[in-house]
């Protein structure tokens, strides 16, 4: 695993997501905390902790991956971190490429995102399209890590039998930004002629349009519901298809690698590691098929994606500052 297992601070300073500490790792999964992925899974996979509050940090964690979409937030947090000799990486909380143009458009963003690059001691990117970013922003070492997921914890494991499973999960729900091309995954699933699971987080108006599919298959969830019974209804599903182009982390992938499914469709980062070349109509009826994919994906995962395998590409990336 880590050298002295190197125990990563996450902070998010002023953020809503409250301290948390994974002493336990991933842990078993709790409703009542925030989940192990995502930027969580940093901490997590390495038995760090989760901060909103800079002076929170203790001497004895050194390294820390500092988040903020307050720019002048991060700022202040980052030279403060710094005059107590941490080492500190930099990284976007909101790392769609949409996201980070949003967040960009202004020029004191730009003024600020530059100046944090240029004094933190590394940028850690969730995604491979990022790294140019940081580098031509000033940063001095920027590397891709992905976002882990605890498939080597059996505490995590939400699979379902095969003969328990129906049909098509889609996975994206925000019908306003293009580049997730969520109608358009939604009239391509409801093509396939097999039961279609969406989520509805807009309430009537989402409904409505759901509706407009016409598409007789289509089964609604509304939500939001709690992580772990998102999993369970995820896992009820053979395969989960989206046709996001907005180049994301990719907790949705991440999700299916912890149902034990294929996650067909999009560009994100965890897609791409743990699913490249699987094509969605074989899955859907071809049981051998859909096991060596999952068996193949299961192997990637447990490669580049797991726990073990990100906690131990921490330790050398911080171990190198």
């Amino acid at each position: 695993m880590l050298r002295a297992r190197m125990q990563l601070a996450v902070l998010n300073p002023g953020g809503r997501d409250p301290e948390q500490h994974f002493t336990n790792g991933a842990g078993a999964p709790d409703d009542s905390t925030h989940a192990p992925v995502n930027y969580h899974a940093y901490a997590a996979c390495t038995n760090g902790a989760f901060y909103d509050d800079a002076a929170r940090i203790p001497e004895s964690q050194r390294h820390v991956l500092l988040l903020r979409r307050d720019l002048k937030a991060a700022r202040r947090a980052l030279r403060e971190l710094l005059a107590r000799g941490k080492k500190v990486a930099v990284s976007w909380k909101e790392s769609g490429q949409h996201q980070v143009a949003k967040q960009l458009e202004g020029s004191d963003a730009l003024l600020l995102f530059r100046e944090i690059c240029a004094e933190a001691n590394a940028a850690l990117s969730s995604t491979p399209e990022l790294v140019p970013l940081y580098r031509t922003a000033g940063a001095r070492v920027a590397e891709f890590i992905p976002t882990p997921y605890a498939v080597d914890d059996a505490r995590w494991d939400f699979s379902v039998p095969l003969d328990q499973r129906s049909g098509i999960f889609v996975g994206t729900r925000e019908w306003d930004v293009p580049s997730r091309n969520h109608a358009v995954a939604l009239k391509q699933a409801c093509a396939m002629g097999v039961p279609v699971t969406a989520f509805n987080c807009d309430g009537r108006s989402g409904r409505k349009k759901l509706a407009a599919l016409g598409c007789e298959q289509l089964r609604v969830v509304e939500g939001p519901l709690k992580y772990t019974e998102y999993l369970r209804a995820m896992a009820k599903c053979r395969v989960v298809f989206q046709l996001d182009s907005s180049a994301v982390p990719g907790q949705v992938a991440g999700d299916a690698l912890l149902c034990r499914m294929p996650c067909i469709g999009g560009n994100s980062a965890v897609e791409r590691l743990a699913f490249e070349g699987m094509e969605l109509e074989p899955l859907l009826h071809d049981d051998a098929a859909w096991r060596e994919a999952v068996e193949t994906s299961q192997t990637r995962a447990r490669e580049s994606l797991s726990f073990t395998a990100v906690a131990r590409r921490l330790g050398e990336f911080f171990g190198s500052l």
